[in-house]
């Protein structure tokens, strides 16, 4: 999906995205996989000042991929320390607890593409319900 997105957008892809979840029969990676969208598509209305990226989720035989590309050249890193009254920096953080592996692929010409991956029949966090908050 191409996407330019804003405050409340990340509501309507997690409907997407649960919708295609429930039809790969990997609900159990739900709650996971809607905070890793999350988490990626505030980074987007965050930093990256068109607004303007594509999601790809991908089926795979052991899950789910998704990536968030932006033409962005600004790489996201984590936090080497956060204070407990710090109001931003956490996203990254959230992200590597709750998916089996994530990266940051720079692309030529500007931009980068995030990713992270949910292996079906692995523990993940359990974790309150997004909803459609």
């Amino acid at each position: 999906m191409r996407l330019t997105v804003g405050e409340h957008s990340a509501r309507h892809i997690r409907r997407i995205v649960r919708s295609y979840l429930g039809e790969w029969e990997l609900t159990e990676l739900t709650d996971a996989v809607e905070l890793g969208v999350t988490e990626l598509l505030a980074n987007v209305v965050r930093h990256v000042p068109d607004r303007r990226c594509r999601l790809l989720l991908l089926r795979q035989t052991e899950g789910v991929r998704v990536e968030v590309a932006d033409g962005c050249p600004e790489l996201p890193a984590m936090p080497a320390e956060l204070s407990l009254d710090a109001e931003g920096g956490r996203g990254l953080v959230l992200l590597d607890a709750v998916v089996d592996k994530w990266g940051v692929d720079p692309q030529g010409g500007g931009g980068k593409t995030v990713w992270f991956e949910c292996r079906a029949g692995i523990q993940h966090y359990d974790l309150p319900a997004l909803g459609d908050a």
